[in-house]
């Protein structure tokens, strides 16, 4: 095709975007049908969008998916209805998952495979690793003849720019969770190595693959096919790539410190089909100093829980010494696998002798901690499990045990509050979660943190002043050398209003076969504190979120359907005449 003739057919579609005052209406190209589609093209040669479109009228498909009208307009450049721009975005948006896919999944393995996690005592804008990543961005958005700007290695902006002043902010991080390689083994055996992309099955494998590298991916290639195009749009888009969004978040508040904040935020770092609510997130650090054991009997001496607090583990490991250690093994199997029975049944814990010491493993399912029940903490079982024995097995009373007690007394296995007396929910958003979940250890302290996440309906300061005064009321009676610290988050609810917001939710609908409501969520994004800032997916609500969980994946199919998705919404939302 020709750029002139190009140009016109652009021009048209912009025109007919700009004229069309109703609201977003449904595309007639159902989910099933989509699929169809893309899948029946998926091994055939495409030249380009215009390409793509007269091959679907060639065959059955178009006549099927009572597409025909609205290519024939747009390839004669015609003035187009709200309905037909509505569907020759949703064709875009296939057209793009049939002729990049597969360079997208390239794309998400070489990204994977940079394994860009907080290490401490190094910020991460001098971390090598997102040195790495940041070449890796910047290139591919040159090879796109998109625009990119690394603000002083905090976050990497790319530009698809549009005329208008208007920006809507792409919100996605680089960034990931740590790993703990051993735990990273399937149910089968399988072992996978957490920085690169294993598939089995449907499933990619690899950390970051679900969160949220995936969104980086989905983005740019998305903004890579209108720019090809040549599709105008009447405002720009900018993909905001975090740098510290599972850590200090501190990279964004860098950023907007030193350029405009969009008008318009969203986050493909949530869930589908648009999150208009976000729980506050908090922590309540406990902080024990170390001290010897006093007593008689064998000594606790480490304990492992999760890397960072937003993350329960899949497994917790404790190290006694003994002097008998064969016996102090057989006791704690013993009471361990009494102390499963009695409390579900659903994790394993095993005592083994290692040399004078005896390795006591409580084995849970890890998961993200914005979602405690959807995993079996064994943080929370381990600490839970050396109280209970504590008495029957002789035991030296020291900073563990200490944390151990304040543990089961205060918090337990519920996730919900209630052993504290916290708990209460909102309709919409749910309940407060309390999640045990990061432990820490040196010379000096053993810190213990409980991730918090609560729901609008009291306000931090009055959650955390009933925190401060039950713990404290707790320790006049225990008398344990511990300190508190809490820390929360104001939550999110925003009202969703405009034709953006509608044209979001028929997007993410329609796609998936979702009902056509909101939703809400327990993950906070970088968006929670933006004006107009939204979740748009990319986990869908009814299955399990693998993000921070020990085997993270992502599925192909899903990460493709999101490939499409993401075009069309950057599509439509680009070309809608008022927000």
């Amino acid at each position: 095709m020709h750029f002139s003739l190009k140009k016109i057919v652009a021009a048209s579609l912009f025109a007919a975007s700009l004229s069309a005052i109703s609201s977003p209406v449904f595309a007639n190209l159902t989910e099933q049908q989509s699929a169809a589609i893309a899948k029946s093209l998926n091994d055939t040669p495409i030249s380009d969008f215009r390409g793509f479109l007269g091959t679907l009228t060639q065959g059955d498909m178009a006549k099927t998916a009572d597409v025909t009208l609205a290519i024939d307009a747009f390839l004669a450049g015609k003035i187009l209805s709200t309905d037909q721009q509505n569907q020759i975005n949703r064709l875009l948006g296939i057209y793009t998952r049939v002729k990049y896919g597969k360079a997208a999944l390239e794309t998400l393995r070489e990204l994977v495979e940079i394994p860009t996690f907080n290490v401490d005592g190094v910020p991460q804008y001098k971390n090598p690793e997102f040195l790495r990543i940041a070449d890796k961005i910047q290139a591919l958005a040159k090879s796109f003849n998109l625009t990119f700007r690394n603000v002083d290695n905090r976050v990497y902006e790319i530009s698809l720019e549009g005329r208008g002043d208007e920006v809507v902010g792409i919100h996605a991080h680089a960034d990931v969770v740590p790993v703990t390689p051993e735990n990273w083994v399937l149910k089968d055996g399988t072992r996978l190595d957490p920085f690169k992309v294993t598939l089995i099955g449907d499933r990619m494998y690899g950390r970051g693959t679900e969160d949220d590298k995936n969104g980086i991916v989905v983005a740019m290639y998305a903004m890579k096919v209108i720019k090809e195009e040549n599709l105008p749009l009447a405002r720009t888009f900018k993909l905001l790539v975090d740098t510290t969004e599972e850590t200090a978040g501190d990279a964004i508040p860098y950023y907007f410190a030193r350029n405009p904040v969009p008008q318009y935020n969203l986050a493909l770092d949530g869930g589908y089909p648009v999150v208009i609510a976000e729980k506050g997130s908090g922590t309540v650090m406990a902080t024990f100093l170390v001290r010897k054991g006093e007593g008689n009997g064998a000594e606790i001496i480490s304990m492992t829980g999760g890397k960072a607090t937003n993350q329960i583990p899949s497994a917790s490991v404790a190290m006694l010494v003994s002097d008998t250690p064969a016996e102090l093994a057989a006791a704690l199997q013993q009471a361990g696998t009494e102390y499963a029975k009695r409390n579900g049944d659903d994790f394993q814990v095993s005592a083994k002798v290692d040399g004078k010491e005896v390795k006591l493993t409580v084995t849970g399912v890890s998961a993200h901690s914005s979602a405690p029940q959807s995993g079996v903490n064994p943080v929370a079982r381990m600490l839970e499990l050396i109280n209970s024995v504590d008495g029957k097995i002789a035991l030296k009373h020291n900073h563990i045990t200490d944390a151990a007690r304040y543990a089961a007394d205060n918090w337990g296995l519920d996730y919900l509050g209630g052993k504290l007396g916290i708990g209460f929910s909102d309709q919409f958003m749910g309940p407060l979660t309390t999640s045990l979940t990061f432990v820490s250890q040196d010379d000096e302290a053993f810190k213990l943190a409980v991730n918090l996440r609560a729901p609008k309906g009291k306000s931090p300061e009055a959650i955390k002043a009933q925190i401060e005064q039950k713990l404290n009321a707790w320790n006049t009676h225990a008398k344990v050398d511990v300190t508190f610290t809490c820390s929360l988050d104001t939550p999110m609810y925003r009202n969703p209003e405009g034709e953006w917001v509608k044209a979001l939710l028929a997007v993410s609908t329609e796609n998936l076969g979702m009902p056509h409501t909101f939703g809400t969520s327990a993950g906070a994004t970088s968006v929670h504190d933006l004006p107009n800032g939204v979740q748009f997916g990319l986990a869908r609500p009814e299955t399990k979120y693998t993000g921070h969980t020990d085997g993270e994946f992502k599925t192909v199919d899903q990460f493709l359907l999101d490939l499409q998705i993401v075009t069309e919404m950057m599509g439509r939302i680009g070309q809608l005449p008022k927000l």
